[in-house]
């Protein structure tokens, strides 16, 4: 049984921490097609698909996490769903990211963006 309930808020945006803001939203925006929308120093935000903003905020001491592992815990990742893993890794890797050498799904691949969070393509439509 699901009880629909009244939420105090709306989500409407997820920030990652990092050194360079600028960098990683232009990753981000190559990855998910999403222009920049707001850009200062410290805060920068890609348009929001889905009603929720992916944004980046300087963080100078920024270490990124160590995944798997619990000393550097990732504590967050961010989930994109592609038609075609094949397809979609030589993309992901030619706009800068790295595939993680652990890999622990047969439907979704683990990567790291350039300054280090972990976040996965998700082959579409499995639910596994």
């Amino acid at each position: 049984m699901t009880t629909v309930t009244t939420g105090i808020a709306t989500l409407s945006a997820i920030a990652l921490d990092c050194r360079d803001p600028r960098a990683l939203a232009e990753f981000y925006s190559a990855l998910s097609g999403a222009p920049i929308e707001r850009s200062d120093d410290d805060w920068v935000q890609l348009a929001a698909q889905g009603g929720v903003a992916l944004a980046f905020q300087l963080a100078p001491g920024h270490v990124p996490p160590q995944w798997p592992g619990d000393e550097l815990p990732q504590q967050i990742h961010l989930d994109f769903d592609v038609p075609d893993l094949d397809a979609a890794e030589p993309q992901v890797l030619a706009i800068g990211a790295h595939k993680h050498e652990h890999q622990p799904g047969k439907y979704f691949r683990v990567y790291l963006d350039p300054a280090g969070h972990p976040f996965c393509l998700c082959l579409a439509g499995v639910t596994e």
